[in-house]
């Protein structure tokens, strides 16, 4: 137990030594990964944003159905049922051709007088359809359109098209920008450590030569990477999270309209994200620093 306490104690001893004898080195380590994780950190929040404000637009697209003029309200409800069947419908509002002709009132505000000398209702009842998925919208349109009793559907082809092909390129780029930079600042921190491992490598040598084993010797600068880890991932998830929550509060008092991501769950995840990511990288980047200098 004592061998054990003891063998701790030289561990931490010799991260504390090899930090502060080497501060600079751990500085610039420290702040490696405080910009790299910065860097990813707004791409992530940049994705994560931008994926949140499409799939808001997506929740927004809808069908909508006209139906013929003189249907019955039997036709009207069996038309109802039936359009509740197709596949990936998620609900089905009945919107009358006087709720229709009050809303296009309200839309047109002061403007409203335009309609003052119209004797007849030329609006038709219409039902209107929401998909679970925005994809299945062009699918569920076709079949609508052949049910009996439905005049027209509209669901704007062009801009779902459209729409459907943005978010999916957003996504896909997201995923490969977030993949290069991980990848960039575990290189990138990896070749600070091995240069605090090369100014060492003549100790390394001597304690392989005494006998010491190899993860005897390599566990202080495991130690180490995770001290630099989290101190440079602490930091660059403090920076982000002040600046991006002060970001939000502006955003939503100046256009309210945008949905930013402000779910503090979720960004609590995200930022331990971050900081497990710095640990993982600063470990990593010790492990196979070091990993050279063991074979003696």
């Amino acid at each position: 137990m004592a061998m054990g306490v003891n063998t701790l104690a030289y561990y931490f001893k010799e991260t504390a030594r090899y930090l502060v004898r080497n501060s600079w080195l751990s500085l610039a380590a420290i702040g490696t990964i405080t910009v790299s994780l910065l860097i990813l950190g707004v791409s992530i929040l940049l994705v994560t944003n931008t994926n949140k404000i499409a799939l808001d637009l997506e929740q927004k697209l809808e069908i909508r159905v006209f139906l013929k003029q003189n249907l019955s309200l039997s036709q009207v409800e069996q038309l109802e049922k039936r359009i509740n069947f197709v596949s990936g419908v998620a609900r089905v509002s009945f919107v009358s051709k006087e709720k229709a002709l009050a809303d296009l009132r309200k839309g047109l505000g002061e403007r409203k007088d335009i309609l003052a000398g119209m004797k007849k209702n030329p609006l038709p009842d219409a039902f209107q359809v929401k998909m679970e998925r925005s994809e299945q919208i062009a699918g569920a349109a076709a079949q609508i359109s052949s049910l009996p009793g439905v005049e027209q559907v509209l669901y704007g082809q062009d801009t779902v098209e459209k729409l459907l092909l943005v978010t999916r390129w957003v996504r896909i780029a997201g995923i490969i920008i977030i993949g290069a930079l991980i990848l960039a600042a575990l290189f990138l921190i990896s070749s600070i450590i091995r240069l605090s491992v090369f100014a060492r490598r003549q100790e390394i040598s001597i304690m392989k030569v005494l006998g010491a084993t190899n993860w005897f010797i390599r566990t202080p600068f495991l130690l180490e990477g995770v001290t630099l880890g989290f101190l440079g991932s602490f930091v660059a998830v403090v920076i982000l999270y002040f600046s991006y929550w002060s970001f939000v509060q502006q955003i939503s008092t100046f256009v309210p309209f945008i949905p930013l991501v402000a779910d503090q769950r979720l960004l609590f995840n995200l930022f331990g994200g971050l900081v497990g990511l710095g640990l993982v990288i600063g470990i990593a980047g010790s492990f196979f620093s070091v990993r050279k200098y063991l074979k003696v």
